[in-house]
């Protein structure tokens, strides 16, 4: 273990923010460069020799952590992250974009601030790759079996890596111009910057993973001639279908999905356009949805320009600590949460439900016309009389999404079954009903965490390892089954 009294010696310390003054002014990452480095041993000497360390059930990668909290703590930054790696593929990631259940599930945060895992995995990775110790691991020999894997999200991108340091010839194939998925356009650089995913995939080139952009399986390239092109196909397409709000004036201009309007700032970053095509400056701003996509758009618009921003969410106020009752250590607790975004400014409203939008005389959408809503007998119920309307000249919904993608026909060429919720089915290997085809990730889980798209790519991995050769020493950290800890 680290130091045994550290987590009596220290108490918990984050990273720095930039001044929000600052940080609205360009795209960089929210985080002080650097000021993690000179906390971050004190902050892993506060990983407790707990007996049963319960971070490694609230991280469904079952990562290491307090053997990496060890190394980080004794500043052995090769041996953390060779810890680190051990069940994580892309640290750089889950160590920027996670909420953390791992910090949620935490001994020492029954009743102090819990480690900061997630600050202490950044920085172990962060540092790895500034001293060159993040190499590639091309295989030994290759087994002559080919895989195709359709998508490149963190499921995707887990489960080829693995596969091809397994021996297999893997392609991904991405609809998209950019390796990525939502990686690369759904998160914005501020959370983000796209350079960590451009140097991962640099070195999954150079382990012999090919890619092909611009490609969508089932409009492209038939679904079905794929199937016999490969030896095995590993589906992580995700679930892209965003949920709509049909309430009237749902079709005025300036009303748009948030995955419509986020990567667009995206590819502004990227160099594609000047300005995005649908942009905030000026306008005041909607977003309906409260969790981090919403977030993401509230952060989009601020550095935009927009003249207000407003987020929306219908379900109440969450509390700000744990309900020792209803949300027990160790679950992931539903807590009111200030991101980076949030603290740039707008305003939240809770318990609301948008009832109609209203436009002007060009089809523009001009006011958001809502309901303050409460619980009676379970369901949430318009309250009369608090009927109002507030401007919004560009509103973003951010309310989650519903499936996988059917229009495009790759569902249907593959003959794939489908569970009650819209996801592929699978058995236990994450194979579904045809035989040589597995799912990984949001196509068949349903929306998720990063973290268990990145171990259901694992997963699915050794499952599609075992099929090709009959045994696998790959290793899988969940099952299809598994879910979050929960009441």
């Amino acid at each position: 273990m680290a130091d045994p009294k550290g987590f009596l010696n220290h108490g918990r310390e984050v990273a720095t923010t930039r001044p929000v003054g600052e940080r609205l002014r360009d795209w960089n990452e929210v985080y002080v460069p650097g000021s993690l480095l000179p906390i971050i041993s004190k902050q892993a000497s506060r990983c407790m020799d707990c007996g049963i360390p319960f971070c490694h059930n609230g991280c469904p990668l079952g990562n290491l952590i307090p053997e990496w909290n060890d190394f980080a703590y004794r500043e052995d930054w090769s041996a953390a992250q060779e810890r680190l790696h051990a069940t994580n593929n892309f640290p750089e990631f889950t160590g920027r974009l996670c909420p953390a259940p791992c910090e949620s599930a935490c001994v020492l945060g029954i009743n102090q601030p819990a480690v900061t895992i997630k600050n202490v995995e950044v920085s172990i990775i962060d540092k790895a790759w500034d001293a060159g110790d993040v190499a590639p691991q091309a295989p030994e020999r290759l087994s002559g079996k080919t895989v195709a894997v359709i998508g490149s999200g963190p499921a995707g991108l887990a489960a080829a890596q693995q596969l091809t340091r397994a021996g297999h010839t893997v392609a991904v194939y991405e609809r998209a111009d950019r390796i990525g998925g939502l990686l690369r356009y759904g998160i914005p650089e501020f959370k983000m910057e796209k350079r960590h995913i451009n140097r991962r995939i640099e070195q999954m080139r150079a382990e012999g993973t090919k890619f092909r952009t611009g490609v969508e399986i089932g409009r492209d390239i038939d679904a079905a001639k794929l199937r016999k092109r490969y030896d095995a196909v590993v589906v992580a397409a995700g679930a892209t279908i965003s949920r709509d709000l049909p309430v009237p004036g749902r079709e005025l201009n300036g009303i748009h999905f948030a995955m419509e309007y986020l990567p667009l700032s995206n590819k502004v970053q990227e160099g594609d356009f000047v300005q995005p095509p649908i942009t905030a400056e000026g306008k005041h701003v909607v977003v309906i949805g409260g969790g981090d996509t919403g977030a993401d758009c509230v952060g989009t618009a601020h550095r935009q320009g927009a003249a207000s921003v407003t987020q929306l969410e219908i379900m109440p106020r969450p509390n700000d600590d744990r309900n020792p009752v209803s949300q027990p250590w160790p679950t992931f607790p539903m807590l009111y949460k200030v991101t980076s975004a949030h603290e740039e400014g707008g305003e939240r409203v809770y318990s609301v439900s948008t009832t109609h939008f209203e436009g002007d005389e060009d089809g523009n959408v001009q006011w958001l016309h809502l309901t303050e809503v409460e619980f009676v007998d379970g369901k949430l119920t318009p309250q009369p009389g608090t009927e109002r309307k507030i401007p919004a000249q560009l509103v973003t919904l951010a309310m989650g999404f519903t499936g996988t993608d059917q229009e495009n026909g790759l569902v249907s060429q593959f003959g794939l079954d489908l569970d009650a919720r819209g996801n592929i089915e699978r058995d236990a290997d994450f194979q579904t009903n045809v035989p040589g085809v597995f799912v990984a990730g949001d196509a068949g889980r349903g929306q998720s965490l990063i973290v268990w798209a990145i171990a259901e790519g694992r997963s699915a991995a050794r499952g599609v390892d075992a099929f090709l050769t009959g045994a696998s020493e790959l290793p899988a950290p969940i099952r299809p089954t598994d879910r979050a800890l929960a009441v």
